[in-house]
């Protein structure tokens, strides 16, 4: 367990501590001690109150607009507040309801998914693909369906260092499919779905965000390939949810 003090966590905590949850590639995630909620916090982007306010409202327009891409089945709700930290910048804070019950699809198991479970976590999937695919075409970008994790901040700060440029290639493009998916939960209850939990614009130049959105694009392609092979092997496992023994491997390393 991780804790963290600072002010900047004052209108959700009496105390203004709160234990590290994750991380992703710009964002630290914290969750409220009573676990209701996870609290997002991107480090660089404090500055100014007239400054958090502009990065509040352009991320609340991306969130919205990500929200309606994929529909109320595959989103969750996002608030989004403004607090000074201890360092007495002012920052941009997202606040989600804790998923209890999901599970990220990097850490899914594709053995013990029983054909059902596999076929309707593809229809869903497929379904988010395709409604992601016709947000690209009239808009020209989408939500990210992918994400990485992080343990720490000093993690992914050597992780932007040009020596790990090949690795973060080789990952964008090769090994972080749609089934290991850092940004995409499994929630089980009150029903099992697929929801997204990253809405995050793309701060970025025009032209890089022409780059990167062409090459999301493709890979959502390649992604339905991917499913594909999952509905078929899906067929081959037996009725208690085990691959037979002369069937590839399901397991998300082995769909890069």
């Amino acid at each position: 367990m991780t804790l963290h003090v600072d002010d900047v966590f004052a209108p959700l905590d009496h105390d203004h501590v709160l234990e590290r949850l994750a991380g992703g590639n710009e964002t630290e995630v914290y969750w409220t001690d009573d676990r209701r909620y996870v609290v997002k916090l991107k480090h660089d982007l404090g500055g100014s109150l007239d400054q958090a306010l502009e990065w509040a409202r352009w991320m609340r327009c991306a969130a919205e607009r990500y929200a309606q891409c994929l529909g109320e089945r595959y989103t969750i709700p996002n608030a989004f507040i403004i607090a000074r930290g201890s360092d007495r910048r002012v920052y941009p804070l997202v606040i989600q309801p804790f998923l209890a019950s999901a599970r990220p699809l990097d850490t899914l198991d594709y053995h013990t998914l029983t054909p059902e479970q596999c076929r309707s976590l593809v229809l869903q999937l497929s379904d988010i693909l395709r409604r992601a695919h016709a947000f690209y075409r009239a808009t020209g970008s989408m939500p990210d369906l992918y994400g990485r994790s992080s343990s720490s901040y000093h993690e992914r700060e050597r992780m932007r260092s040009l020596d790990r440029l090949p690795q973060r290639i080789w990952s964008f493009l090769v090994e972080r499919t749609l089934l290991r998916s850092h940004n995409l939960l499994l929630l089980q209850e009150p029903e099992t779905r697929v929801v997204l939990i990253d809405y995050d614009p793309v701060r970025r130049g025009r032209l890089y965000r022409t780059i990167y959105f062409a090459a999301r694009r493709l890979l959502l392609l390649r992604d339905l390939v991917v499913l594909a092979w999952l509905c078929r092997c899906s067929g081959r496992l037996r009725k208690d949810g085990r691959v037979r023994t002369s069937q590839t491997s399901m397991s998300p390393s082995d769909s890069s």
